[in-house]
């Protein structure tokens, strides 16, 4: 642990996670613009179809919609980027010796950096929506950073499995499609019977969407037992895949190759 908060590991983090956003946002013609652009189209794709085709077009529902996609998103890019995060390394594994949690974390650090500029405009737009700061705000940093713990911990997890199971990558992509239809983002709890809600809820996303979305349009307070048990559960878990890669920092090297 000594060496990962060496100054030169932290400044090594630092200049790839800005290398990897330049190295991403220079791949298209509007650049970081896309960082915005792209949940508005999902949120105008779903509101085609439930909105207007299923008629489920009501008042906030686009306020509704856009908490639970760009929540969803931010959850989804960083799992999914996490699985390559070592195996992605390899040409600077081969080279030099980099203890391995520094590509999660800049994978990490990378998506971070561009949920909290789509975060901070959907904030914008439903406050010029009339969706006024309340008390139950106080809780928002909470909820921000028990979803962080979830996906740091996911994203360890699968940065760990994955180069010595590479067809992971495959079956998460089809679990987190499952797990978006299964989070609510573009329906309500109150749409399922309420004998399954305990079942529901045992999906850590639904329960943060529906967190979120209690703070930001009813200034009411989050479900504080949920959000324990997730913050646990991710300690825990990620407690746990952090020592699996350190065990295993000399070996990812023979094993990406």
């Amino acid at each position: 642990m000594q060496r990962f908060i060496d100054p030169r590991i932290i400044d090594l983090v630092v200049y790839k996670t800005y290398a990897d956003l330049r190295a991403e946002a220079a791949k298209t013609y509007i650049n970081y613009l896309w960082w915005v652009i792209d949940p508005i189209l999902s949120m105008l794709v779903f509101y085609v179809v439930f909105g207007l085709l299923f008629q489920r077009d009501g008042e906030g529902f686009v306020a509704f919609l856009l908490i639970g996609l760009v929540v969803w998103n931010w959850y989804k890019q960083t799992v999914s980027h996490a699985g390559n995060a070592i195996m992605t390394g390899k040409g600077l594994m081969n080279q030099v010796h980099v203890p391995k949690l520094v590509f999660p974390t800049v994978t990490l650090l990378t998506d971070l950096s561009k949920f909290v500029v789509v975060f901070t405009l959907l904030l914008l737009f439903l406050w010029l929506s009339g969706y006024a700061i309340g008390t139950a705000y106080l809780a928002l940093p909470i909820v921000l950073a028990v979803q962080l713990l979830l996906i740091c911990c996911l994203a360890f997890l699968l940065a760990a499995a994955v180069p010595y199971l590479p067809d992971l990558r495959f079956l998460i992509e089809n679990l987190l499609h499952l797990q978006f239809f299964l989070s609510g983002v573009f329906f309500s709890v109150k749409d399922i019977p309420e004998e399954y809600h305990a079942w529901f809820y045992l999906n850590p996303m639904a329960s943060l969407i529906q967190d979120y979305r209690s703070i930001l349009l009813h200034d009411t307070w989050p479900h504080w037992g949920r959000l324990a048990l997730i913050a646990f559960f991710s300690l825990m878990a990620g407690a746990f895949a952090i020592a699996w890669i350190r065990r295993l920092d000399r070996d990812y090297p023979r094993v990406v190759t």
